[in-house]
């Protein structure tokens, strides 16, 4: 089946709103700071100057997942993918704020950086409230399909986390069929609460805060990386 992995294509606008005068000088000044390198493998040593954890967040908005956890865990090195200007802008702010200096952000695709990392060196991989792209037709572009979840299977340590969250209810039954095929991720979960709670080391977005405020429910899935290799 065609997915993420093979079509290879971002689709949506890449900025919205113009940005503010003090937006677009993080974007001149910050972002060429904290950028992956556009080219080469990647690892600790090259993003952070040092061997440490790492994880990925795949899409994170306006970045206030990916400032709180790098908040908690300063010795932990994050890598934020987004290809929404707007959304980088908003990272860009929180680790300004911050004063954050364990966060690289990539503003593109994050397959592109995920396949530049050495296999087995993630300690989480994060993909929060990502298009569902409920149309059957368009169920190809969703992240949540063999494809990525190969690549990022073959990333992730054994016994490491890929951490899914949606208010979606078509994308909370796909990504369950789909986590369900998988031989390389179990799901943690024990009883409702698991998933029906946020964890406390799962900071809220506004977004997060907008579906409940709309009354939707929102579904946290915590999988832990298996030894079995990657596949169905």
């Amino acid at each position: 089946m065609t997915d993420p992995m093979t079509t290879r294509r971002l689709y949506g606008r890449r900025q919205g709103h113009k940005l503010r005068l003090g937006q677009a000088d993080l974007v001149e000044t910050l972002l060429p700071q904290i950028s992956v390198p556009t080219d080469g493998p990647l690892d600790a040593t090259r993003l952070f100057g040092s061997d440490r954890p790492l994880e990925v967040e795949i899409g994170f908005g306006a970045g206030e997942h990916l400032a709180g956890q790098a908040t908690a865990r300063r010795d932990t090195g994050f890598i934020g993918c987004e290809p929404f200007l707007n959304g980088v802008v908003g990272a860009l702010g929180h680790v300004r704020d911050a004063d954050l200096d364990n966060v690289r952000l990539h503003m593109g695709d994050a397959l592109d950086v995920l396949e530049r990392l050495p296999d087995a060196s993630l300690s989480r991989v994060y993909l929060l409230h990502p298009d569902p792209w409920r149309k059957a037709r368009h169920a190809k572009r969703r992240m949540v399909n063999h494809g990525p979840l190969d690549l990022i299977a073959a990333k992730l340590k054994p016994g490491m986390e890929f951490r899914l969250g949606t208010d979606d209810p078509t994308y909370c039954r796909w990504a369950m069929m789909v986590m369900g095929q998988r031989r390389d991720f179990v799901w943690t979960a024990r009883e409702p609460a698991d998933f029906l709670n946020r964890p406390e080391d799962w900071p809220e977005t506004r977004y997060e805060r907008k579906a409940r405020r709309q009354g939707r429910e929102v579904w946290y899935f915590i999988f832990r990386r298996t030894a079995a290799n990657p596949g169905v």
